[in-house]
């Protein structure tokens, strides 16, 4: 099969209020790290370190800095946009699947704020790894194309390696874009970004009624519905400000995001989330809150009326609680086998969590353990608590006709990832990639593509080591 670049550049198609023309700047000496070769032939694109890098511009590429806005923290919108990344077009696969490939660290744009428009080797890698790592858990999330190199220097806290990250997304609109639309521009801008969402990503909104009212509620149910997939596993995101939200309802940005290890609804990793906004257990409420802010965005076309169009928004977020918990009732349910999750299962299931806390105990090694019945291994399972826990656990099952331990065993592997990127894998693997040894990164990706399948090669990973966890802090690497 031939691999080739087809760009169809739609966004480009827009008025330029949304974006700046902007050519990556070429680097010096450049390097593959890293390629991905499986995305590579889903996509049938072409191993091409220049065009990765920069260097070159493919046929029909149109590149362009997006400009987009949003809360930080909470605070006010902010003027933001595309400071370091440079979208080179949307290629279309031969099935006619259509995808955003960005340049993370291409050079300086309109949108750089001071910037340099660089990124370093070891933030690029990471995101790499985290997003193929989510995409082996079946979350919805950005892929990592490959990195190069630039064979130049980044200046941080000290010089680092520079880098450049291609980027696949089904598109890179967000929250924030919705947001500088609103904040700088009018109703004719929102419309037209509303409308180029509605055909990009939701064409069956196109001849309904209340269109908009819709877009808001299908980008409400995909949020719900990631973000509870995220509590499923463990995973902190880190920075949930309303530009690394997306209206399609992928991942984005792997900056200061870790999988929790000790099951701590405080979990904490971001170097920058100095209050806790962000942490495991808030994630669903800044979600929602996020969406307010998108729901803001569309009350112009949502109705004439202002009260009108208020009261459509506040109804609409309220489907949010109702989809989020049963999305997460349900993926709580499957790793504990149940087949027919039941309201009144939620005792059973917030039971062992608050186990779980109280013991300080592992978050994904709890449920691998209870899936292969290995209940010594824990502290947690020698307790009496825990004793009467497991009874009513197993009373549960049993009430289920024509149960077996086989089926059990069979849906609690599949909602139960044997294997996540450990912060202290992700690290090693950065370390040694640092001294330009990327067998350990790529020994470790290969463990995490399969992470339901628990073979044997994937055992010298699952071994947990707290002490780094302590003081664990990741961070942005801008």
């Amino acid at each position: 099969m031939k691999r080739e670049w087809i760009f169809d550049n739609s966004y480009a198609e827009l008025s330029d209020f949304f974006f700046s023309k902007q050519k990556p700047i070429p680097v010096q000496n450049p390097k593959l790290v890293i390629f991905n070769e499986k995305l590579a032939n889903e996509l049938s694109l072409p191993l091409a370190s220049d065009v990765f890098v920069g260097n070159v511009i493919p046929k029909g590429a149109n590149p362009v800095a997006q400009a987009y806005a949003g809360h930080q923290f909470g605070y006010v919108v902010t003027m933001l946009g595309d400071g370091r990344a440079i979208l080179l077009g949307e290629h279309l696969t031969l099935t006619g699947q259509r995808f955003d490939v960005q340049l993370k660290g291409a050079g300086r744009t309109p949108y750089s704020r001071g910037g340099d428009g660089r990124a370093a080797l070891g933030p690029m890698l990471r995101e790499y790894m985290i997003s193929e790592a989510m995409h082996g858990l079946g979350i919805p999330t950005t892929r990592s194309l490959a990195v190069v190199l630039t064979g130049e220097a980044v200046k941080r806290e000290q010089m680092l390696k520079g880098a450049v990250l291609t980027r696949i997304a089904g598109s890179h609109i967000r929250v924030g874009t919705f947001e500088y639309a609103a904040r700088f521009g009018n109703k004719a801008d929102i419309k037209e970004l509303a409308d180029y969402t509605i055909q990009r990503h939701f064409e069956h909104l196109e001849a309904v009624p209340h269109r908009y009212l819709n877009l808001l509620q299908e980008v409400i149910s995909r949020q719900a519905q990631l973000i509870a997939k995220w509590q499923l596993v463990g995973f902190v995101h880190g920075v949930m400000n309303t530009d690394n939200m997306t209206i399609s309802g992928e991942t984005l940005d792997y900056g200061p995001c870790a999988f929790m290890n000790t099951y701590d609804i405080e979990t904490v990793f971001s170097s920058i989330d100095l209050f806790g906004r962000y942490a495991y257990g808030n994630q669903p409420e800044i979600a929602i809150w996020n969406l307010a802010r998108f729901a803001e965005t569309l009350l112009l076309l949502l109705h004439a009326d202002s009260k009108t169009a208020l009261g459509m928004a506040q109804e609409s977020l309220k489907s949010f609680w109702d989809i989020y918990y049963r999305e997460w009732l349900h993926g709580m349910g499957g790793k504990i086998g149940l087949v027919d999750v039941e309201t009144e299962d939620e005792d059973l299931i917030k039971q062992l969590l608050h186990l779980m806390g109280k013991y300080k105990a592992d978050y994904t090694n709890t449920f691998r353990f209870l899936t292969l019945g290995q209940l010594e291994e824990m502290p947690l399972f020698r307790t009496d608590e825990f004793r009467d826990w497991y009874y009513n656990w197993q009373m549960r099952l049993s009430s289920v006709k024509e149960q077996t331990r086989e089926g059990v065993l069979r849906r609690m592997k599949a909602a139960n990832p044997a294997i996540i990127p450990r912060n202290h894998l992700v690290e090693e693997a950065l370390t040694a990639a640092e001294g330009a040894d990327y067998s350990v990164m790529k020994k470790l990706l290969l463990a995490l593509e399969n992470p339901y399948d628990y073979t044997a090669e994937q055992e010298a990973y699952m071994n947990v080591t707290t002490e780094l966890d302590c003081n664990y802090q990741t961070f942005c690497g801008t």
